[in-house]
């Protein structure tokens, strides 16, 4: 592997790892705190929109940390370029002349 690709392994080892901190510390925050989280949320008003932003969050924290661990394993997702046909395309079929109603006299 090249200095390039080594660095870059770290690099995306390091956010792996600082992403799955976060949530982590996110999880262990909300189940800590869940009857004040519970109170809080329950208030009404401008605090309904409270647990939505609060799913949002911990959506785009697990999704990065998701994201990055598969890519650490090596795992990523195939690309149209990389998708290689198999077998030949099927046949056009055959463009066939339409009925026409024709009127004997």
């Amino acid at each position: 592997m090249s200095a390039r690709g080594e660095e870059k392994r770290k690099k995306l080892i390091l956010q792996t790892l600082v992403f799955g901190g976060i949530t982590a510390a996110l999880y262990a925050t909300a189940f800590s705190h869940a009857s004040a989280l519970a109170e809080l949320f329950a208030r009404g008003g401008y605090y309904a929109a409270l647990p939505i932003v609060t799913v949002f969050v911990f959506s785009f924290a697990h999704g990065a940390f998701a994201g990055k661990l598969w890519s650490v394993l090596g795992i990523e997702a195939a690309t149209k370029h990389a998708v290689q046909r198999t077998t030949a395309p099927a046949p056009r079929p055959v463009q066939r002349q339409r009925p026409r109603l024709r009127m004997n006299a």
